[in-house]
């Protein structure tokens, strides 16, 4: 699978011939500037909370592609009814086949509010199933006990997603517990470097995944990789 970072927790994957973006804050990252929102595709857009370093471009890079917007009831009610037509809700625990795959809506430990200050329901996370193979996206969320759930009832994962940046999430040593309890030892950093709470020491964050026989990705913002 082609894995493109967009920084923060943004990141595409194509899945059965089609774009799934994820968590797309870009204008408003400075980290990100030299990425143009107005190029970047999607089929689908997957958001894992209401925050806003998770949902800034969604609205417009769905008004312009026509993409799916795939998140919690709450979150896909309020993209409604600013107007995006293609939309699919899920919650906790439920699955959904789409045209490319699976998605699975799983348990996150976090907060979600809108921009507006609205309800944004419950945090969560995705795992993906397509013919290509299956990864986990965690989104934002602590380290909880319920990811160990994720092996237990979906296929063997081929990569996984985590936070590493700490403060408002896991730091790199939890993500480390995380990647156990999933039984991923292929993991994608994010969340991470964006602020000045949650900025990281990149080699010894790949050094501590190392120590542990895994292997911890850092890409640059704006490359591809293969996984």
């Amino acid at each position: 699978m082609k894995l493109t970072y967009y920084g923060h927790s943004c990141f595409s994957v194509i899945v059965g011939g089609k774009t799934l973006l994820f968590d797309p804050f870009i204008k408003y990252n400075e980290l990100a500037k030299q990425i143009d929102v107005n190029r970047i595709g999607a089929d689908y857009i997957l958001l894992s909370h209401g925050h806003e370093d998770h949902v800034a471009d969604a609205l417009e890079i769905a008004q312009r592609t026509g993409a799916t917007i795939v998140s919690n009831y709450e979150i896909v009610s309020w993209f409604q009814a600013k107007g995006v037509k293609n939309a699919h809700p899920m919650n906790h625990g439920g699955k959904w086949r789409f045209d490319f795959g699976t998605v699975k809506f799983v348990n996150a430990v976090h907060s979600s509010g809108m921009p507006d200050g609205a309800y944004g329901g419950n945090p969560g996370g995705f795992v993906i199933e397509g013919a290509e193979g299956t990864f986990y996206y965690a989104g934002d969320t602590a380290l909880t006990m319920d990811m160990q759930l994720i092996p237990m009832t979906c296929p063997r994962l081929n990569f996984a997603l985590l936070p590493i940046g700490d403060n408002f999430t896991m730091g790199v040593e939890d993500a480390i517990i995380a990647s156990d309890f999933v039984k991923c030892d292929s993991i994608v950093g994010l969340h991470y470097d964006t602020f000045g709470f949650i900025k990281i020491n990149h080699a010894e964050a790949v050094q501590q995944f190392k120590n542990k026989g895994k292997e911890l990705l850092l890409p640059a913002i704006g490359q591809t990789i293969e996984l």
